[in-house]
Parts: structure tokens; C-alpha cells; sequence
């Protein structure tokens, strides 16, 4: 499309709406993007409302031609991202961009340049990228999977968007996987002979978590993952205002059959979090509440009934990662999981992600158990 584009930062909060309009007009003709709700797409870009703004400088673009709203993009720099050891992925000198949107690649391509330009002004050297905008949050661009929708909590971008960033001199600094799994069946012979092995070990119980003590059991949830992730690629601590933050998110479909925690002597060394796929109930919704689908959404919250189980969080202590141990407690908690998944919510999916691509114990334990990968995202770098 002929006509030049310009790029302005984003100012008030008419221009915030008109960042977040333009995902569901351009996106509208994919059956496969889940529309998220409106006021929570505007949360996520609005300082003191996402606690992600209280560590990160953040800067909103708008692309337009010919008067008309065309393209967005953000550019960030996580202060907490930069303080961890280069060899993690992030550290001193890394930026971001993300939430990329474009009706075509030369707004695209305009839309990063500018967004590079603004991490360079900034003094960073490389970017990693796409963020949206946390690597806590839906990092990556799908690379793989492209024709059936997200689970929650997972991003879906078009195919054009690939090829966009890969015409420039971006190359893959890892790759994040998902893994789907057919729940309605039992694992393999082995896979159940552990469990039951497990089962006998009156050292280990494996348990619920307990609503009632909600801010309890997520501090023993976060000071496991904390510990189990520490040393991932990308790894960034959450803050105490995120952690809040993430538990009025999580608690309205938490379901305690649905987290387990593991404990060995006592002691309090893996966990697994399973989320009913909330996508299911919000595609159709078309990101709006009003005027009946607040109902709806109501209704599903006190009562989830749906196809698909995702597992977005599981951990073990360093102390035990690469032990027989570790495999054991999360066959266990996946099995017990499986079958409350089955029994209590009528799901006959499960989708495990996501996984870093080199993480090799994780990889191994969705290989025994027969899933296979479903989707892939890539997050890019380049030197600035």
C-alpha cells in the first residue's frame, strides 16, 4: 500500500485504546486468535496497573498512514532482565520489543526500526524479541502451530509475522515449545509402575494445594519455582507487587485438584500448576463482557467444564533436578492431575508449556509420557 508511514509515541489514554483496538481489527479474520478481554489487553500496557511498568521503561508506538491507524509495537527494558547473567539470555545491554501489529511488512519493518532505534537512544546493545511483554507474560513469535488456537496464557501472532522478522537480520536465540498429550487414556506400563512405586515411599506425599490458604501455599509455589528456575534461560525474579498481582489473576480458576505439591520428608520440593483453558469459553466473546457474557464467563468460573488441561508451571528443587527422584514426583503429580483433569472437568486434552527447546529433563519426562509437540515460539536477537 502506497503512502508514507509515521510513527509516534504513544500519549494519553484515547492513543492507549487505539493500541489495543488495532489487535482485534486486524486480527478478526483468524479463527484461531483468541480475542482476550478488552480491559485486561488495557491493563497490560497501563503504568500502575501492570506492576511490570514498576521495573521496565516502556514506550507505546503507533504506526499511521494517511491519518489511519496501521501498526503498533512496544520497545521495553526490564531493569530486572538486565541485572541477570548474560549466559541466562537477558543481562546488562538487552532490550525488548513486542505486542507487534501490522497490517503489512513495510509498517512492520518501520515499526521495528523505530522500536530499535528507541532501545538504542536508551543504551542498549542487542534486543531480544518478541516480548509481550514479560518473558513471564507470552514471549515469542509462533513458529509452529499456526492452526489451532492458544491455550491460556499463550500468544498466537499470524505466519506473516515470521517471515516479517525473519527478512531482517534477526536470527533465533531460543525456542519455547508446548507440548500436547491425549489425558483420556493411561500413561505407559512404565510410567504408572513409578507411580505406584511412588505411592509406597512414605517419605513422599503429594497433595492439593488448600484455597483456604491461598497466600500460604503461593509463597511455598513461588519460593519452589524461585529455586527450580533460577538458572533458566531468561530467568527473571518476580517482584513482591507482581506476585500479588498474579494471585487475584490465578484465583479465580484455580482449582485445587488442579495443583499439586510435592513433598519429601516433609519438605516441600516440587510443584505442578495445572489452568482450565479459559480460552475455550472466552474465543467466541469477542474480547467483550457485555452484555451477557459476563454471565457466561460467570457460570464457566464457578463450574469449568472444558476440553483442554495446560500446565504452564512445574518445578523441583535444584537440589534434586536430574535425579530419579525429581522424574518420580512429576509423573506423580501429572498422573494425579490427569486424572482429576479426566474425572472432575470432563477434559480429554492436556498441553504441557511451555519448554525451553535445550531443556533436556523436561523434554524427557513429556516424551514418556507421549506427548508431542504442538507448538513452537521463537524469540530473536539481534546486535544493535
Amino acid at each position: 500500500m502506497a503512502g508514507e508511514v509515521v510513527i509516534t509515541p504513544v500519549a494519553g489514554k484515547a492513543e492507549r485504546a487505539a493500541f489495543v483496538d488495532l489487535a482485534y481489527r486486524l486480527n478478526a479474520g483468524d479463527s484461531n486468535w483468541v480475542p482476550p478481554l478488552r480491559m485486561e489487553a488495557a491493563e497490560l500496557i497501563t503504568p500502575g496497573k501492570n506492576p511490570f511498568f514498576e521495573h521496565a521503561d516502556v514506550q507505546l508506538f503507533l504506526a499511521r498512514r494517511a491519518g489511519a491507524v496501521v501498526g503498533r509495537i512496544s520497545a521495553h527494558i526490564d531493569r530486572l532482565a538486565i541485572a541477570m547473567d548474560p549466559v541466562q539470555g537477558m543481562g546488562p545491554g538487552t532490550g525488548n520489543w513486542g505486542l507487534l501489529e501490522a497490517e503489512d511488512e513495510a509498517v512492520a519493518h518501520a515499526l521495528i526500526a523505530r522500536a530499535e532505534a528507541w532501545l538504542r537512544e536508551k543504551g542498549m546493545t542487542r534486543v531480544l524479541a518478541p516480548l509481550s511483554m514479560s518473558v513471564w507474560e507470552e514471549p515469542g513469535q509462533l513458529t509452529l502451530g499456526f492452526d489451532h488456537p492458544p491455550t491460556v496464557m499463550m500468544g498466537h501472532q499470524a505466519e506473516r509475522y515470521q517471515h516479517y522478522i525473519e527478512a531482517l537480520p534477526y536470527t533465533p536465540a531460543k525456542q519455547l515449545l508446548t507440548y500436547e498429550l491425549d489425558i483420556s487414556k493411561q500413561f505407559p506400563p512404565l510410567i504408572q509402575r513409578i507411580v505406584q512405586s511412588g505411592e509406597k515411599n512414605a517419605k513422599i506425599r503429594v497433595r492439593n494445594v488448600d484455597k483456604s490458604k491461598f497466600d500460604a501455599e503461593a509463597a511455598i509455589i513461588l519460593d519452589i519455582l524461585n529455586d527450580a528456575w533460577s538458572d533458566n534461560w531468561g530467568f527473571v525474579p518476580f517482584t513482591q507487587t507482581e506476585i500479588a498481582y498474579a494471585g487475584k489473576k490465578f484465583k479465580p480458576i484455580v482449582r485445587e485438584d488442579l495443583i499439586q505439591i510435592a513433598e519429601y520428608e516433609g519438605e516441600p520440593v516440587a510443584f505442578m500448576m495445572t489452568l482450565p483453558d479459559l480460552n475455550e469459553v472466552l474465543q467466541p466473546m469477542g474480547g467483550k463482557l457485555l452484555p451477557f457474557n459476563w454471565f457466561k464467563l460467570l457460570r464457566w468460573l464457578n463450574r469449568p467444564h472444558c476440553r483442554t488441561m495446560r500446565v504452564p508451571l512445574m518445578g523441583v528443587r535444584k537440589k534434586l533436578q536430574s535425579s530419579r527422584l525429581a522424574s518420580q514426583l512429576a509423573f506423580m503429580m501429572i498422573e494425579y492431575i490427569r486424572r482429576n483433569s479426566v474425572a472432575n472437568y470432563g477434559a480429554s486434552r492436556g498441553e504441557i508449556g511451555w519448554i525451553l527447546d535445550d531443556n533436556q529433563g523436561m523434554i524427557a519426562i513429556a516424551d514418556a509420557i507421549e506427548s508431542k509437540v504442538n507448538k513452537r515460539y521463537t524469540i530473536y536477537e539481534r546486535t544493535l
